[in-house]
């Protein structure tokens, strides 16, 4: 979503170069990393997280501008809403599941 609404926000700027993330890349390092266990008492038992920087590359554009930019606004934000509609629904299902919890905790 970061990458999306930074690509949107500069649509207008001159030669700035559209990025994405490579996802493959980046599910391949996170199946790599090694797994903490649940039962460690350290504070490493968040696992480290994938760094983006490392799996940030550059979009190729159907058209560029004369500018040379390579913001295609219209992807752009058809991606930012397909990914913030996906964010909404995770969410909604996060707290239908933690709403479930909590009511049979009271034993409704």
């Amino acid at each position: 979503m970061r990458l999306l609404s930074e690509n949107i926000a500069n649509a207008e700027t001159p030669h700035y170069k559209s990025r994405d993330l490579d996802f493959k890349a980046a599910m391949n390092a996170a199946s790599q990393m090694s797994r903490v266990s649940i039962d460690q008492t350290h504070a490493s038992h968040v696992g480290p997280s994938i760094a983006e920087g490392n799996h940030v590359v550059f979009r190729v554009p159907m058209n560029t501008a004369a500018d040379g930019n390579t913001v295609e606004l219209h992807h752009q934000q058809t991606e930012f809403g397909k990914e913030s509609s996906r964010y909404m629904a995770t969410v909604q299902f996060i707290e239908n599941r933690i709403g479930g919890i909590r009511r049979a905790l009271r034993g409704e």
